[in-house]
């Protein structure tokens, strides 16, 4: 980058920056800070420990919103002196660190910027997301494994935290289902632009006449709710089984039934847990996995009623095919609502999922103008 433009970038980024300030009281975000670890910081604060650890996760994300304006401020001011010295010396040392704040800041930008669409009810929720094989055998559940790694390779590099709820290997490779708990800020709000279903196109290796094979997978994804989000469900409309665990996630518990299983009889609804160590935590789970899907599955009725009254005709596909990946016979990733697409295959079944994410979040924004 030369230097007329380090200089151009940065009178815009100042703008960006103050324009992002104005969309925040920080003087009120510090005041809910302090609010929260006054909290925190009286007898019997974990008494109640579901409420409790609501008041961490408000704190968490005030502090986290809080020092993202802080640092970019602070690398704003960084480069402006940086280019100030570099004026005065001519020095390349200086220069070669220039770029790398101008790097710095464009990426916490661009990450801002992804933020700022992240406006649904749930978007800041952690996410519960589930991966079904389709039909194919060996095949589709390999593929679904795949799939497995690719999420959680997204999720650590997040830095978010993720646990798995229930797990069902297939019988020679990959997996049957496998259901995650993603925590961090926004989980929900990222993965919302992944449940669909997902298609592989490549040479399969459970060939031994080295044939091209088409997989496909399901990914489901609903928000973990809090205790604001009130959803009734009439016990009599349940079936519960219990069965032992088994697979990742369940080792220690396969002497026992403690692995639970709720369907929901009107809506066909099934969620089972068996990552606790006892049969009413895993009911517990169950029972919150099926009231967001049970949200979840209102909210998109509405949605369906809206476009009707709107006269819109914009097809409302839940579960349509979304994305294909081609391993063979070349190589390419994309996205079939917002058509971004990449050809570094393998970097994105290692986790590189940004790009797609924030084209959808921009592609959701404009369709919904529309």
């Amino acid at each position: 980058m030369e230097f007329y433009e380090m200089k151009q970038f940065i009178e815009e980024a100042s703008e960006q920056v103050d324009s992002y300030r104005g969309l925040f009281d920080l003087d009120a975000i510090e005041a809910d800070i302090a609010n929260y670890e006054y909290q925190m910081a009286q007898s019997g604060f974990w008494d109640d420990n579901e409420a409790a650890q609501k008041v961490m996760k408000d704190l968490n994300q005030a502090k986290a919103t809080y020092q993202e304006f802080e640092t970019m401020t602070e690398r704003v001011d960084e480069i402006n002196l940086g280019i100030e010295l570099y004026n005065e010396s001519k020095d390349e040392d200086i220069l070669s660190e220039l770029e790398e704040n101008i790097q710095r800041l464009s990426d916490q930008l661009s990450n801002y910027e992804t933020k700022l669409l992240l406006s649904g009810p749930h978007d800041a929720n952690d996410a519960i997301l589930e991966i079904h094989p389709g039909a194919g055998g060996t095949e589709s559940q390999d593929w679904g494994s795949m799939l497995l790694r690719m999420y959680q390779r997204w999720a650590e590099q997040q830095g978010f935290t993720v646990e798995i709820i229930d797990y069902n290997e297939g019988e020679e490779a990959g997996i049957k289902s496998a259901t995650l708990s993603i925590s961090g800020q926004y989980a929900y709000g990222y993965l919302k632009s992944e449940k669909g279903i997902h298609r592989l196109v490549r040479i399969s290796p459970f060939d031994s006449n080295s044939r091209r094979h088409t997989s496909f997978a399901s990914v489901e994804v609903t928000p973990v709710l809090d205790d604001t989000v009130e959803v009734d469900v009439n016990p009599d409309d349940l079936r519960i089984d219990t069965f032992r665990a088994s697979g990742a996630g369940g080792q220690h518990i396969n002497k026992t039934s403690s692995a639970v299983r709720i369907t929901h009889i009107p809506t066909g609804i099934v969620t089972q847990s068996q990552s606790q160590r006892s049969q009413l935590q895993n009911r517990e789970q169950a029972m919150k996995m099926l009231k967001a899907k049970l949200y979840q599955l209102e909210e998109e009725k509405k949605a369906t009623e809206l476009a009707e009254v709107k006269g819109d005709q914009k097809e409302i596909a839940w579960g349509s095919q979304i994305r294909s990946y081609v391993f063979h016979p070349y190589s390419m990733v994309k996205d079939h609502r917002t058509q971004y697409e990449v050809g570094q295959v393998q970097a994105v079944m290692d986790g590189d999922l940004n790009g797609f994410i924030d084209a959808y979040l921009k592609w959701s924004i404009q369709s919904n103008d529309e």
